[in-house]
């Protein structure tokens, strides 16, 4: 076999910085899964391997080593977006592969000097016969990155098939859980189970988890934010609630919007906090960035503008339909300079390996969009390297943040149920909003207003498991989770963040003794009797969510496992003291799970 750069015993991660295509060692999944590939010789191979894993190296090693043997004479790399093009020829030309981004079908040749050539999937269903005729014309090895864009649309995944049938290999790649419609994805194969839904099948897996464990990507600390929100409806009602409270749907999602709305102080509060936090990280990583994900342009000028005041730095803002946007992005990875805006652009696939600190401000709130955003902060250069992400303190995003290492196939005839608090509810909505072009923030509904908002620290996710006491923004509690050093293995991390929270609740338990109350009571005195059973109840049952989302057990089993091993009747007749120890409990088992 025919392994560039060496053979051997093969290290699980490289120890340094290596660009894509440059390794000189594969990492042993990648050895692992190319020995497989050419082993079984298949001409289908799907790879699954999370963001910052290594993908692109691997696919390019597999396309040197067809070269060589002659089982093909060209390459055809298929990506979600332009900026992915020109990373893939980049690559390539680094592996002693020329692949020409430049590439439309409609002009049917390239330069005798390529081997190959990179096109989107968006261009591929504009001509499919001229890629097919193409394809049918040379032994061709088509590369179809992020595979699960072929079903975004059935026009896309009809052309990719049409186009892409008469290869001599194809070679599928992804590194998200996949799609939660019924679009089968093009050249992926479906098993159908015990339960009579087809699910795709992976040829090689290497998850988040896995990559974790040999130090290949980062741990990824969530910093969650909530906060009182106030606005007023299209109907012209003003409503006020707690981002992070149980709350339903709408209100959930106005709560959330409000929070996001430039010109509010929950967006200037967390922006600050998250550049605390990356001065931190800047101590042991000198040249560590941030990045900023926006649902708009208006929104990333405005946090840009935010970024410029609390830093005295302009940031870099990337806009999907700028010109410049490629070379905007290829600048701050080479760069040191602090902060990126970007919408879109950014969310999938595109390799700044600085990246370390981020900050997730846009209503997108579906599991594959929020891997491929969490995906920009995972790559590993060296070991101790963490990657902080500050989130809105909403139920949806804190459990996709707890379940990281959760691998999920895609499958068919699932049925989706929007109330059920199912992850994989469809949210056609806002992944269409997430996949087009964005707007301007203006285009939105005109009638609806953010009236305020504050911004107030929640707790730290981490290996699923949550940290904290819930202590307001700029709490000494907040300043000790921000000052947690940036350079620590993934052990040393969950130490700490329990050393942080028992620090937290000894000096809570101190001052609550030192005003006579040894109690710790997290509703305040001059509720009603009434108000604070309720607020509790509203707490706990947010909390049995959480804990649904994370272990799929139905809410009723969870809360009848709290009242076996506390006593008292059910919620609803439980008393203010059994509330807060039942909360106590499952706090404590969220923090537990994973020790």
């Amino acid at each position: 076999m025919h392994v560039p750069g060496g053979s051997g015993v093969l290290p699980p991660a490289y120890p340094d910085r290596a660009a894509w295509g440059t390794a000189s060692k594969l990492r042993a999944w990648q050895a692992e899964a190319l020995t497989q590939y050419l082993e079984s010789n298949p001409r289908d191979f799907l790879a699954v391997a999370t963001p910052g894993a290594g993908k692109t190296t691997f696919a390019l090693t597999v396309a040197a080593e067809l070269l060589h043997r002659r089982v093909i004479d060209r390459i055809t790399v298929v990506t979600p977006t332009e900026h992915l093009k020109v990373q893939w020829a980049d690559a390539a030309d680094k592996a002693g592969i020329a692949i020409d981004p430049a590439f439309a079908g409609r002009r049917g040749k390239t330069n005798q000097d390529f081997t190959g050539v990179a096109v989107t999937y968006a261009g591929v269903a504009v001509n499919p016969l001229a890629f097919r005729v193409r394809t049918e014309r040379f032994k061709t090895l088509v590369i179809l990155d992020e595979v699960h864009h072929g079903g975004d649309a059935l026009s896309w995944g009809e052309g990719v098939r049409e186009a892409f049938e008469p290869a001599t290999r194809r070679l599928c790649l992804t590194g998200t859980p996949f799609r939660s419609d019924d679009n089968p994805i093009p050249f992926v194969t479906y098993e159908h189970g015990a339960d009579g839904h087809a699910r795709s099948k992976a040829d090689y897996t290497y998850g988040y988890g896995h990559a974790l464990r040999d130090h290949v990507v980062r741990p990824v600390i969530f910093m969650s934010y909530s906060g009182e929100m106030r606005w007023r409806t299209k109907a012209g009602d003003e409503v006020a609630a707690r981002l992070g409270e149980p709350l339903t749907k709408d209100l959930t999602a106005q709560a959330l919007r409000t929070a996001l709305d430039p010109t509010g102080e929950w967006m200037g509060a967390v922006l600050a906090a998250a550049d605390k936090r990356l001065t931190e990280v800047r101590r042991h990583m000198p040249d560590a960035g941030g990045l900023v994900i926006s649902g708009d342009q208006n929104s990333a000028r405005a946090y840009a503008k935010t970024l410029r005041e609390i830093t005295g730095q302009a940031p870099t803002v990337v806009l999907s339909d700028e010109k410049a946007a490629s070379k905007k992005i290829s600048k701050f990875s080479e760069d040191e300079s602090r902060w990126m805006v970007a919408v879109r652009m950014v969310s999938e696939g595109v390799d700044v390996p600085r990246l370390a600190v981020g900050v997730y401000a846009t209503p997108t709130s579906t599991p594959l969009f929020f891997a491929q955003a969490v995906g920009r902060f995972v790559r590993a250069r060296k070991r101790g390297e963490t990657a902080s992400v500050f989130v809105p303190s909403v139920t949806r995003l804190l459990s996709f943040a707890a379940e990281m290492e959760v691998e999920r196939d895609h499958v068919l005839g699932r049925k989706n149920n929007n109330e059920d608090g199912d992850i994989f509810a469809l949210e056609d909505d806002l992944l269409k909003k997430a996949n087009e072009a964005e707007g301007a923030s203006d285009e939105l509904d005109a009638k609806f207003e953010a009236l305020g908002s504050d911004a107030s620290f929640d707790r730290v996710v981490f290996d699923g498991g949550d940290y904290g006491t819930g202590g307001d923004q700029a709490s000494d509690e907040e300043l000790d989770f921000l000052g947690l050093p940036g350079l620590l293995e993934p052990d040393q991390v969950r130490d700490l963040l329990r050393k942080r929270q028992a620090k937290s609740i000894a000096a809570q338990k101190r001052s609550q003794r030192g005003s006579g109350d040894e109690r710790e009571d997290p509703t305040p005195t001059e509720l009603a009797t009434h108000e604070q059973i309720s607020l509790l109840r509203r707490e706990l049952n947010g909390l049995v969510a959480a804990w649904h989302h994370r272990t799929g057990q139905p809410h009723g089993v969870i809360h009848n496992d709290l009242r076996r091993k506390l006593g008292g009747p059910a919620a609803a007749q439980a008393s203010s003291t059994q509330l807060k120890e039942r909360i106590e409990l499952i706090r404590d088992w969220a923090t537990q799970r994973r020790a």
